[in-house]
């Protein structure tokens, strides 16, 4: 699933944390990154953070309860 214009990104992690199956960051070369992994999570923000904002993410979950809670996040900013 793609995310666009992430502002809240400590919330965006929190949703992260709350999930129950692995969630990746899938990079533009096709490598992904686990983001329940902290150390990942500042991998992913070196990468993909620019003035204070995410602009686009691709995340790959593995439980259908998952992407829920991250379109939940999407349109309320449900944390």
């Amino acid at each position: 699933m793609k995310m666009w214009n992430i502002t809240d990104i400590d919330g965006l992690f929190k949703v992260i944390d709350r999930c129950s199956g692995k969630v990746e960051l899938v990079t533009d070369n096709g490598d992904r990154l686990n983001l329940k992994s902290k150390m990942s999570q500042f991998v992913a923000l070196a990468k993909t953070f620019s003035g204070g904002k995410i602009d686009e993410v691709e995340l790959e979950t593995h439980e259908p309860d998952d992407v829920v809670r991250l379109i939940n996040y999407m349109i309320g900013g449900v944390a």
